[in-house]
């Protein structure tokens, strides 16, 4: 029988809601072993507090009952106390900790994926640790050049995947950005990760246009006839299949959708309002272009709501399972 795969799970920010995200894997039953990164102690507190029935027990890497309830819990200590919903810089070495050992635990095998709960960018950058974000961090410190930001949930008619050309961006810097070295790179990526991790042999990939729509041949942007076109006939003509560039309005329809395994976008909003409109609260993050596999949730720390047992686990738990299947896409693939 093959083993179960393990799952580093990074709690974030002390303050917010990771901790008690994280209690709540205990009350699900998924086909892994998890393991959460966290100060023992906050976990115990944050459960007594919120009266969770959870089980914690020690992480043992060679631990052979692999079928044991609860949540194992690899213990880093926190510099400082923490107390729901109050941030506290000098817990900002901590936070960068937990990604630390679960990258490192990644890159040596130890664990198959990490999934990451929520910190606080603002905090850790007034500790003096430069920090833009996960993506960012993770992508410097497994020396990865280029990584593209996808976001993912289930709708009423399957999964919707939207990945990105540009992420944080002023939208008068969009279109100066999109250049066709960045086209290509990035349509190599998504392209070789949706067969690798997600275990889709020959994707479909709907490219959307800058323009509206898409440019209408020209009269409102070149963009599609100038960077797009070139780009997309040239990969084309290496077999991958991509679709488009299509009109954004439309190209979220499900006769659209239908006829693709992802979509990218050329900016953010173009994708990602669509995307939270039809998984608000259910939707991850997913980082492609990694050596390893990482997912995340698709919100923040959620400080006012720390603490008071009301902070919704959807995401969490989606995000566990999509870390679950790349990891067996990626075991079928190899």
């Amino acid at each position: 029988m093959r083993a179960l795969p393990v799952i580093a799970v990074t709690s974030g920010e002390p303050a917010g809601i990771g901790p008690e995200l994280c209690l709540q894997l205990a009350q699900q039953n998924f086909p892994a072993r998890l393991v959460v990164l966290a100060d023992r102690f906050l976990l115990a507190e944050r459960a007594s507090t919120l009266g969770v029935a959870g089980l914690l027990r020690d992480y043992v890497p060679a631990d052979a009952d692999t079928n044991a309830p609860g949540v194992e819990v690899l213990h880093l200590p926190l510099a400082n106390p923490s107390q729901p919903g109050k941030l506290d810089v000098g817990n900002a070495t901590y936070v960068l900790s937990l990604l630390d050992r679960a990258l490192s635990g990644c890159q040596r095998g130890e664990f198959a994926a990490m999934v990451t709960a929520p910190v606080h960018k603002a905090v850790i950058n007034q500790s003096g640790k430069a920090f833009s974000g996960h993506t960012e961090y993770l992508a410097e410190h497994t020396d990865t050049p280029l990584v593209v930001m996808m976001l993912a949930g289930e709708t009423v008619q399957g999964p919707l995947r939207v990945a990105l050309a540009t992420t944080h961006l002023p939208l008068r810097a969009v279109a100066d950005a999109i250049t066709p070295e960045l086209l290509e790179a990035i349509l190599r990526i998504l392209h070789a990760d949706m067969a690798r991790k997600f275990g889709i042999a020959s994707p479909r990939i709907l490219v959307a246009g800058l323009n509206p729509h898409a440019g209408e041949d020209g009269y409102l942007g070149r963009e599609e006839i100038d960077v797009m076109a070139p780009v997309l006939d040239r990969l084309r003509a290496e077999g991958m299949n991509l679709i488009g560039p299509l009109p954004a309005d439309t190209l979220f329809t499900p006769p659209q959708l239908a006829r693709g395994d992802c979509v990218l976008a050329m900016y953010h909003d173009q994708g990602l309002a669509t995307l939270k409109y039809a998984t608000f609260g259910k939707g991850i993050n997913v980082t492609l272009g990694l050596p390893i596999i990482r997912t995340s949730v698709d919100h923040g720390t959620a400080l006012s709501l720390a603490g008071t047992g009301q902070a919704d686990p959807g995401s969490l738990f989606e995000a566990v399972r999509q870390a679950i299947h790349m990891v067996e896409a990626s075991r079928s693939a190899a």
